[in-house]
């Protein structure tokens, strides 16, 4: 038994005064004493008010901000499960979340108060708090977040006993049955992560990371605010990325920042930004991608600059380093993800669960410390997820092809599932064709990514209409911004006669992909 420990409250003993975060969208800026007491506070209020106990579920449904990392911190101390929810999710998606995992209650922010009254009605919480802009009008009665922490008469310690086995979150990732699945982060995968990204970032106490990812993704949090956290450094929040505002953080010598990571449409919405190129971007001694793959081209116009960018690859289900290429290798294999870092095993593995020769493809299967327990109620996919290996060790199957080379190096491929990514957003095409399937007169539904110069790839729909029946691709694509997140929504539909298919009655999508 490995034992946990809460690092904003040993920072705060050891560093009180050091700058734990700045809020750049507010201009708050908080101390370790600062962080650890607001925690702490918003952590008593949950368990008087709330009367939060151990193991409970709680959410937040907002934008990035220091308030976002306050509350993981409370949930930590209190030994609750954190569910940060992708506000970009329609209302029907976050309401399945929020019943299955049974939430007691809710943070959001001003952006999401109009959601709020049929989110509350429809599910389980039974308790919100209100991160107040200053300008928008507050319901009355309506319990504010600030106030939870100004008036909170009791401060909470994490409790010493707490392992790494601990469970601290909560994270839906897309499901390929057309729900989305809980994955169970604990505090075992946080710490095993924080310790893998250090060594090929070279992340310290002295570190500045400007955070731009979504904090509802497992990138968001833990590449590398938390890291920063763990080490006792400094992370600059911001509200969400903006390619001019990014590039001024970046370049501007008073916040000193040394950190970033993004994913691919991040790197090209910031080449592409008149300032690009006139920008001073010296002092950013780290460059993280991840996401999906990022192009060649794109990497040789940042390292014209001599800015090199480093390939990841990660999965909410390991915290989620696996990979992140070294500089040497990053230029001479701009199309790998390098080497497994140091408390992670990979292997390629064909069907038999045996390792592939170099340069075949098969499975990446992944085992280690920072792999998650399982799914949240769902001994389903933990029986389809994970291997046993003749000597007992536990493969998560990532679900994407690579490859190895001769030196070690391992190459992603391919996708084995359906799943396609836009804009560095996984998309499962079975929740999109499970919508469309409710539009009266559709007979059949599948639906591919299809390849697109902005966000990588976007959904193509293909669509069997029953007979007499007449219906506009822009109906289609209507109905389904209604009920599915915005990324989700097919770019475009296509009408067709009949779905290709196997003798099993698979669709078969390589065929569609031909079409495209």
């Amino acid at each position: 038994m490995i034992l946990a420990s809460d690092w904003i409250a040993f920072h705060a003993d050891r560093t009180p005064d050091k700058l734990a975060m700045i809020d750049q969208h507010t201009g708050r800026r908080f101390t370790y004493a600062e962080f650890n007491d607001r925690s702490a506070r918003l952590a008593g209020y949950l368990r008087d008010v709330w009367e939060v106990q151990a193991g409970d579920r709680v959410a937040i449904l907002a934008k990035n901000s220091t308030d976002f990392f306050e509350f993981q911190f409370a949930c930590i101390k209190l030994g609750a499960m954190m569910l940060p929810l992708n506000w970009r999710l329609a209302d029907p998606e976050l309401l399945f979340i929020l019943n299955d995992a049974e939430v007691k209650g809710i943070i959001y922010d001003t952006d999401f108060a109009p959601r709020m009254p049929h989110l509350l009605r429809q599910s389980t919480v039974a308790y919100s708090l209100y991160i107040h802009d200053g300008k928008a009008p507050v319901e009355m009665g309506a319990p504010l977040y600030e106030q939870a922490i100004a008036y909170a008469v009791t401060h909470v310690a994490m409790n010493p006993q707490t392992t790494h086995d601990t469970p601290l979150m909560i994270m839906y990732t897309a499901g390929t049955t057309g729900h989305p699945k809980g994955v169970i982060i604990t505090h075992g995968m946080f710490f095993y992560n924080a310790v893998n990204i250090t060594i090929p970032t070279g992340l310290n106490c002295n570190s500045v990371h400007y955070c731009v990812l979504p904090t509802f993704h497992i990138g968001g949090l833990n590449l590398y605010a938390n890291p920063i956290f763990h080490l006792g450094g400094t992370a600059i929040i911001a509200r969400q990325f903006d390619a001019g505002l990014t590039l001024q953080t970046l370049s501007d010598p008073q916040l000193g920042v040394t950190h970033f990571f993004g994913v691919p449409s991040i790197y090209l919405f910031m080449s592409q930004h008149p300032d690009f190129d006139a920008t001073d971007l010296s002092r950013i001694q780290s460059w993280g991608c991840g996401g999906s793959p990022m192009p060649v081209a794109l990497l040789e116009q940042y390292a014209a600059r001599d800015i090199i960018v480093q390939l990841g690859f990660g999965m909410t289900e390991t915290s989620p380093t696996v990979f992140l290429i070294d500089k040497i290798r990053s230029l001479k294999k701009p199309d790998s993800v390098g080497k497994a870092l140091p408390h992670t095993r990979v292997r390629v593995v064909n069907e038999a669960f045996e390792d592939v020769k170099p340069g075949e493809v098969g499975e990446v299967v992944i085992s280690g410390p920072n792999i998650t327990p399982g799914y949240w109620k769902r001994p389903d996919a933990d029986a389809s997820s994970f291997t046993i290996d003749q000597h007992g060790n536990r493969w998560l199957h990532s679900g994407d092809a690579g490859k190895v080379d001769e030196d070690g190096c391992i190459y992603i491929v391919d996708r084995y599932k359906d799943m396609y990514i836009s804009g560095g957003e996984n998309v499962y095409p079975a929740e999109i064709e499970q919508v469309i399937f409710d539009i009266a007169g559709v007979a059949d539904v599948a639906v591919i990514g299809a390849p697109d110069e902005k966000w990588g790839e976007c959904g193509l729909a293909f669509v069997v209409l029953k007979p007499d029946y007449d219906l506009l691709p822009e109906y289609i694509i209507a109905y389904c911004r209604q009920n599915l997140a915005k990324f989700k929504v097919p770019a475009s539909v296509r009408f067709i006669d009949s779905l290709p298919r196997n003798a099993a009655g698979k669709v078969l999508k390589r065929e569609l992909k031909g079409w495209v």
